[in-house]
C-alpha cells in the first residue's frame, strides 16, 4: 500500500473567478485589487538597460554577476547602513521561487529537520513550500499588536525546524515585525530565520525601515524583490543575503537546478538600485492610493486603518465575513479584493485590498459608490 499523491489545493486566486464574472455581469469592467501586481510603468531608465545586448549573449551566472550582487551589497549599504560581503549576496528568479523552494533545499542540509515555521497570518506560499516539500508547517501565533510572537514557538517544533519565516512589512496586515528579538530567538534556538522584506521600501514610518541583517549576519537572510520597489514584477529579479554558510550552500544547490535570473533583468536590476528617485515617487503614489481607499471605504460603512508598511489595506468584514463582504464589494462596486481566508484559517472575517490600480480606475469606484 502506497501514501496517497500530493494534490496542490486550489490556487487561491482561482477560487475568485467566479466572483469576477459576477462582477463584470454587474458593472462590465471591474477593478482588481485582489493581487499586488504593480499596475505603474517602471523607469525609463531600467527598461533602457534591457537593450543591452551583451547582456543576453551567455549563459548568465546562476548566483547573479559580480555587478548585480555589487550593486546589492551598495544598496544594503546606502538604505541600511549595513555591509555584506558579495559572497554573501545570491540573485533568486524573483522571490516567490525562493520561497517555495527553501523547504526542499533546508531539508537537504538538515535531513533531521522536518518543520517549516511561518506566521499564522501571512502569504500563503510559506506554508505551501513546506507542503511541496512533504515538510510540517507550523504557524506562529501572532501577539496583540500582530507581530510575530516567537516566545509562543514550542520548544519541540523549534527542535525540528529548518526556518522561521518573518515577513516585515507584512502582507497582509501591514505590521512590522520586532527582527531584533526574532533575530535573537533564532540564533538562541539553531533556527535560521528567513526575513522576507519585499515591501521595505514602503514602511510608512521613515524611521521604522529596517532589515533584519541590522541585527548581524549569522543565522539570518534577508530576502528582497525589485518587483514592488521598481515596477519590475514581469522581470523576476530578486536576491537574498545574509548567513555566509546559508547564502553558499543555497547558491550552490540551486546552481544545480538551472535556475538563473536572466542576463538582461540583472542588467536593469543594477539601474533600478541604483536609483532611489523612482522608488519616492512610487511611495508618494502608493501612500495616496491607500488613503484615498481608506476614505472610500469608511464611506462604505467600514472600519479602515492604514497599515505600518506594504500597500496593503487589511478591513475586517465587522462581523459579514470576508467572503461575504469580498461578494458585496464585487456586485455593489465591480471592486475584486482577496478575502482574508487566503492569509489564514484565524482571518476569515478580513478582507485585503491592494492599493495598485492606477487613479482613474480608484475614482471609478468611487463614483459607482455615488450612484
Amino acid at each position: 500500500m502506497t501514501d496517497k499523491a500530493f494534490v496542490p489545493p486550489p490556487y487561491p486566486h482561482d477560487r475568485l473567478r467566479p466572483i469576477i464574472e459576477a462582477a463584470r455581469s454587474a458593472h462590465g469592467d471591474v477593478v482588481d485589487l485582489s493581487i499586488g501586481t504593480p499596475c505603474d510603468p517602471p523607469p525609463a531608465q531600467v527598461m533602457d538597460a534591457l537593450l543591452d545586448p551583451d547582456s543576453a549573449k551567455g549563459y548568465p551566472p546562476s548566483v547573479g554577476t559580480d555587478d548585480f550582487r555589487g550593486a546589492v551589497a551598495s544598496w544594503f549599504g546606502a538604505r541600511f547602513g549595513v555591509d555584506v560581503p558579495i559572497p554573501q549576496i545570491g540573485a533568486c528568479v524573483g522571490t516567490k521561487e525562493l520561497v517555495a523552494g527553501l523547504p526542499h533545499w533546508l531539508r537537504l542540509r538538515d535531513p533531521g529537520r522536518d518543520t517549516v515555521l511561518y506566521p499564522e497570518v501571512s502569504y500563503p506560499s510559506y506554508a505551501m513550500g513546506a507542503l511541496m516539500a512533504g515538510c510540517r508547517a507550523v504557524p506562529v501565533a501572532l501577539d496583540s499588536s500582530g507581530r510575530l510572537d516567537v516566545e509562543s514557538i514550542d520548544d519541540r517544533d523549534a527542535q525540528r525546524a529548518l526556518c522561521l519565516w518573518s515577513n516585515s512589512p507584512s502582507n497582509p496586515t501591514g505590521k512590522l515585525d520586532d527582527l531584533t528579538a526574532v533575530a535573537a530567538w533564532g540564533r538562541a534556538n539553531g533556527v535560521p530565520v528567513f526575513s522576507d522584506e519585499c515591501y521595505v521600501e514602503f514602511t510608512w514610518n521613515r524611521g521604522s525601515e529596517s532589515t533584519i541583517l541590522g541585527e548581524g549576519l549569522d543565522g539570518v537572510v534577508s530576502v528582497q524583490s525589485l518587483s514592488k520597489r521598481s515596477n519590475l514584477a514581469g522581470m523576476r529579479v530578486g536576491f537574498f543575503a545574509g548567513d555566509a554558510e546559508l547564502v553558499h550552500f543555497l547558491n550552490e544547490i540551486r546552481k544545480h537546478s538551472g535556475l538563473m535570473v536572466p542576463g538582461p533583468a540583472q542588467r536593469a536590476g543594477i539601474v533600478a538600485l541604483g536609483d532611489q528617485d523612482h522608488v519616492n515617487d512610487q511611495r508618494s503614489r502608493y501612500l495616496e492610493r491607500l488613503q484615498f481607499l481608506a476614505q472610500m471605504l469608511a464611506s462604505y460603512g467600514l472600519e479602515v486603518e492604514l497599515p505600518e508598511g506594504g500597500f496593503y489595506l487589511w478591513v475586517n468584514s465587522a462581523g459579514a465575513g470576508g467572503w461575504e463582504l469580498t461578494e458585496r464589494l464585487a456586485i455593489d462596486l465591480g471592486m475584486i479584493v482577496s478575502p482574508g481566508e487566503f492569509y489564514g484559517p484565524s482571518v476569515v472575517d478580513y478582507i485585503r485590498v491592494a492599493a495598485v490600480q492606477p487613479d482613474d480606475q480608484l475614482e471609478l469606484l468611487a463614483s459607482r459608490m455615488s450612484c
